[in-house]
């Protein structure tokens, strides 16, 4: 007999021989070259006019579910993969592996080491055993608020697959997910929850736990290739509903009984994969749930323009406008001028107003938040005497200081060095240190308030400085300051913090990128929403910026989603930007600058001959040096994807496509 498989690697669809009979989606070991590589049995076929090769191995007499099947041709066909990448995704490293079953790994594995995520004062998610079963007839009810209530009848009327939840900070769409899980698991039908990421969700993690026990299979990053290939193994072996809860990878679950998939915080970035096969996690969701005939929620306060322009088009919108709590209140919100330096008279980073309120929580027992979204001290050193720039050899980007251990260091590829005493260029001493980052703005609190206990969280944190483990410090009070990017401004529920400090609000309006004001609103919305939750009486947020009469502050500043997203979406209707246009990033490296100045030009011109496309000039990447040579890219408009997608697969393939940001079209 004749099968067709698909193989791991850069390869299609290749044809086998095996004397047994074999199912659509069975797992198996084939020869590929002089290796032997897992593959997916895709179908049987007749025999083919040529030799072929003998199938060594069958992995699992259970097949995939065929909704898999599916997703993996729909990647390989949408985002011009070849197959065998999208399969090296959907299968767990190490799956040719025998594992131990012992029984400590496989509760870790079932448990997704939960306990690292799990908060001190909930006894019954700590470091013992993991919860014991329930059944659906013993997970207590979901509480529904009216204004919940109206919101989940509107998800379940919605008339697409696909629906968009847009409920403000703090308004109870967690209680939205588990009522519809519980609904799913009542039918016998699985969820998949995806979230940006564990350790910045954890408090959602710990609810669904509480509620439903070991229904829950958690994936992570922190998880070894054993841990993963075992919980692969016991949900392909479940016949029980489960609620799998992990970051974009958990969508390749191998449920049979999927009937559920929820998208938390859908405006994250990370639901997008740069590396190849790229992909987006929401436009595959959305696949999935129409193919399936099951329900796709995407759920945020700050739901990306694309998603919610084609939601609203779509009448698959439904808003949750009111706060779970009657105690929440509103921030009181001021935003303060840096260029106005009569409101920094005490010092050069932190206004007098924001100070002041400092200081006030630190005598009432409160709890500040400083956000900045840059890490380090000072993210440029110049010599003033001959202007030399101190970049990074490899990238040749600004290296950024950090004062702790006086190290220059390149936040891109992580090069780092002493810094130097003198100018390598002209041997001049006078080198200064420009800008400023999170590092230093700690530095500056513990002089100004030395009895203050402050703590920062950014990406520089050591080992055991995760945000799990700040938020149980702050949570217990034992910390007064908190500064940190944006990990900080997601999802954190902080009961004694009563300021917002924003230090400088301008950072990443001006980046080169049609979506730049989009990041910088929903950044700003989401750590504007970690105070006035109810906790305490006092809310405040404290805006600094350079801009202050800039409209994307003035919307955040208002919480008015609708008219920022009225406001973004005729910017880009004008500039024939998604979600009108689709848009690919077209860029090439070579070693010298002529040559892939060359080749840029030729690509730009020959795509340039369809009247249906917009290709804008050859331009310099936004990084264009790397010890690799010269990145130039150009970037193609069109109104048909399916176009797009088929001039684009006849360049060079040297050349990297990066196709649309996610959207539901």
């Amino acid at each position: 007999m004749f099968y067709e498989v698909v193989p791991e690697g850069k390869v299609g669809a290749l044809s086998y021989n095996f004397d047994n009979s074999l199912l659509p989606g069975q797992i198996v070991m084939v020869p590929l070259g002089k290796r032997l590589v897992p593959g997916i049995v895709t179908k049987k076929i007749v025999q083919p006019d040529f030799k072929t090769k003998t199938i060594a191995k069958v992995l699992y007499s259970k097949p995939l579910p065929e909704h898999l099947l599916k997703t993996v041709q729909f990647i390989s066909d949408y985002y011009a993969a070849s197959p065998g990448q999208v399969v090296s995704m959907v299968l767990p490293k190490g799956i040719e592996k025998k594992r131990r079953k012992t029984e400590q790994m496989f509760g870790n594995a079932l448990d997704g080491s939960c306990r690292t995520f799990s908060s001190p004062t909930s006894p019954s998610l700590g470091g013992g055993p993991p919860p014991g079963p329930s059944p659906v007839h013993a997970i207590r009810n979901i509480p529904l608020n009216p204004h919940q209530k109206k919101a989940l009848i509107g998800l379940q009327e919605a008339p697409e697959a696909t629906k968009l939840l847009f409920g403000v900070t703090g308004s109870g769409k967690t209680n939205i997910y588990l009522k519809m899980a519980l609904d799913a698991l009542k039918r016998q039908k699985s969820t998949i929850l995806l979230v940006p990421e564990i350790a910045l969700t954890g408090q959602l993690v710990q609810v669904f736990r509480e509620f439903f026990g070991e229904k829950v299979a958690l994936i992570h990053s922190k998880q070894t290739e054993a841990e993963r290939h075992l919980i692969f193994n016991s949900l392909l072996d479940s016949s029980e509903p489960k609620i799998v809860i992990g970051p974009r990878s958990a969508l390749f679950s191998p449920l049979s009984n999927l009937g559920l998939i929820i998208i938390d915080e859908e405006h994250e970035p990370t639901y997008y994969q740069e590396n190849a096969p790229r992909y987006s996690a929401i436009r595959v969701a959305s696949f999935m749930a129409k193919t399936g005939g099951y329900d796709l929620v995407l759920g945020s306060a700050t739901p990306t323009v694309a998603d919610y322009y084609v939601a609203e088009q779509k009448k698959s919108l439904v808003e949750l406008k009111a706060k779970a709590k009657d105690t929440a209140i509103k921030p009181e919100i001021s935003i303060v001028d840096f260029k106005n330096r009569d409101n920094f008279r005490k010092n050069r980073y932190f206004s007098d107003k924001l100070l002041s309120s400092i200081k006030d929580n630190l005598e009432n027992g409160r709890q500040t938040l400083i956000f900045h979204n840059r890490r380090g001290s000072s993210p440029l050193t110049i010599c003033e005497s001959c202007g030399e720039e101190m970049l990074c050899p490899t990238c040749f980007l600004p290296l950024t200081l950090h004062v702790d251990n006086y190290k220059l260091k390149c936040h891109t590829c992580g090069f780092e060095v002493n810094v130097p005493k003198n100018c390598p260029k002209c041997g001049h001493p006078d080198l200064v240190h420009k800008g400023f980052g999170t590092k230093l703005l700690e530095e500056e609190l513990r002089r100004l308030f030395p009895k203050a206990k402050i703590m920062r969280f950014d990406a520089d944190n050591k080992k055991g400085e995760g945000l799990e483990e700040v938020y149980a410090a702050v949570k217990e009070g034992a910390v007064d300051i908190l500064v940190g990017t944006q990990g900080l401004a997601k999802g954190l529920d902080l009961p004694k913090l009563a300021t917002v400090g924003v230090v400088a609000a301008d950072t990443g309006l001006s980046l080169p990128d049609f979506a730049a004001e989009e990041r910088v609103f929903q950044l700003l919305t989401q750590v504007m929403g970690r105070v006035g939750r109810g906790h305490i009486e006092k809310a405040e947020v404290i805006i600094q910026t350079y801009r202050p009469e800039h409209p994307v502050l003035k919307f955040a500043v208002e919480e008015n989603f609708v008219d920022f997203a009225n406001y973004a979406l005729k910017t880009r209707r004008k500039g024939g930007f998604p979600p009108y246009k689709y848009i690919a990033k077209v860029d090439i490296t070579l070693k010298t600058e002529a040559s892939v100045l060359r080749k840029i030009r030729e690509a730009a011109r020959e795509l340039a001959k369809n009247k249906d496309f917009a290709v804008s000039p050859p331009m310099p990447a936004f990084h264009e040096r790397t010890i690799k040579g010269y990145t130039w890219e150009i970037a193609v408009r069109a109104t048909s994807r399916k176009k797009l997608v088929e001039e684009l697969s006849n360049l060079d393939k040297n050349f990297r496509i990066t196709l649309d940001p996610p959207t539901l079209l």
